[in-house]
């Protein structure tokens, strides 16, 4: 199975059955990529992937929740055995934005979760896969952050999700420092809120998918350990 993927770029993306990993999953293929499409559930991730790629030429579902660390190895075993590389890393599974709780009286096992999962699970995931992409020619590690995880622009509410991936913005930094000699650019990306009956100004899918398609794109003298929006500075 190797051989069928032998000339493309690999790119695995956590969270990829709905939303905007599913929209990403579909911009990735459409680039050239072969496209692991990791999915907590592997039947709905196997439904996405058949009916983004129904010939299965460019994107295939993997089993991956990146809360658990034995489901992360299997799929780094997984990744190497059936493409043999991985160049670009998309850590976008998240956890639900908790708008109705406020830091003075969160429940911190929701807070545990999130961390868990906005924070442990990219750190995980990139660890599992860190050894295929130190032999990429063109490593990408690209975190979906939020505008919730800017600590400039908190005002209040919303703690697990804001607190986990604040954590995720540091992780960022602290990786793109220390693999910069690897060649491997890391940067966190805001892609903006989805629209929603909530929110009927927010982005289509695929705008927010565009801005985390730009972090995978970018020329390797480009930039790393960058927060971004559009391929714009978002505020840390």
């Amino acid at each position: 199975m190797v051989r069928l993927y032998a000339d493309l770029p690999v790119a695995v993306v956590t969270g990829g059955n709905r939303g905007m990993g599913r929209e990403v999953c579909r911009q990735l293929a459409l680039l050239g990529f072969a496209v692991v499409l990791g999915s907590r559930d592997l039947r709905r991730g196997e439904l996405a992937a058949k009916e983004l790629d129904p010939e299965g030429s460019r994107i295939v579902a993997c089993q991956l929740e990146v809360d658990s660390t034995g489901s992360v190895t299997a799929m780094a075993e997984w990744v190497k055995g059936r493409f043999g590389r991985t160049d670009v890393l998309v850590n976008n599974a998240s956890t639900t934005y908790d708008r109705w709780a406020t830091a003075s009286n969160a429940d911190l096992a929701t807070v545990a979760e999130a961390i868990d999962v906005n924070l442990f699970g990219p750190w995980r995931v990139t660890h599992a896969l860190l050894p295929m992409l130190r032999s990429s020619t063109r490593p990408r590690i690209v975190n979906v952050s939020s505008e919730g995880g800017s600590i400039s622009a908190m005002s209040g509410g919303s703690p697990a999700y804001s607190v986990s991936k604040a954590g995720l913005n540091a992780l960022t930094r602290l990786l793109a420092a220390e693999l910069a000699r690897d060649g491997i650019l890391v940067n966190a990306v805001c892609p903006g809120w989805p629209a929603s009956d909530a929110h009927p100004e927010g982005r289509t899918l695929a705008q927010a998918a565009a801005s985390v398609i730009w972090a995978v794109t970018i020329p390797n003298d480009g930039p790393t350990g960058s927060f971004t929006r559009d391929g714009q500075p978002y505020p840390w």
